[in-house]
């Protein structure tokens, strides 16, 4: 069974910095693309923020381009998403999810695999 667990959420001053981890456990990391969601308080969940293909690419949406960062260690089956310059607009609690992309994945496969997230405040 996919496993994913968020950790690294806290209280940071707007312009500040933190670094998410996403742990995964049960799958085959490599055969993942991995993606950073995020919902903020009476709004949809927003995403996906960016994402780290299992070949190697890497997408971001332009609301986070410049300011985060997605980076993975297969290896460790870990994901990490660095947040420099955070502003109060970034508070929100922040999932990662994964979609299945190896060999033999279903094409209609999505970001279906969720983490419990982890909360991000950003005080003005």
């Amino acid at each position: 069974e996919v496993q994913l667990v968020e950790s690294g959420g806290g209280l940071v001053q707007a312009g500040g910095s933190l670094k998410l981890s996403c742990a995964g456990s049960g799958f085959v990391f490599h055969d993942y693309d991995i993606g950073w969601f995020r919902q903020a308080p009476g709004k949809e969940r927003e995403g996906p923020l960016c994402v780290s293909n299992s070949d190697g690419r890497t997408y971001y949406t332009d609301s986070v381009k410049g300011r985060f960062t997605i980076s993975r260690d297969n290896a460790k089956n870990m994901v990490y998403l660095q947040m420099n310059d955070l502003k109060p607009e970034d508070t929100a609690v922040y999932y990662c999810a994964a979609e299945d992309v190896g060999d033999g994945a279903s094409i209609t496969s999505s970001f279906d695999s969720w983490g419990q997230g982890t909360q991000v405040t950003v005080s003005s």
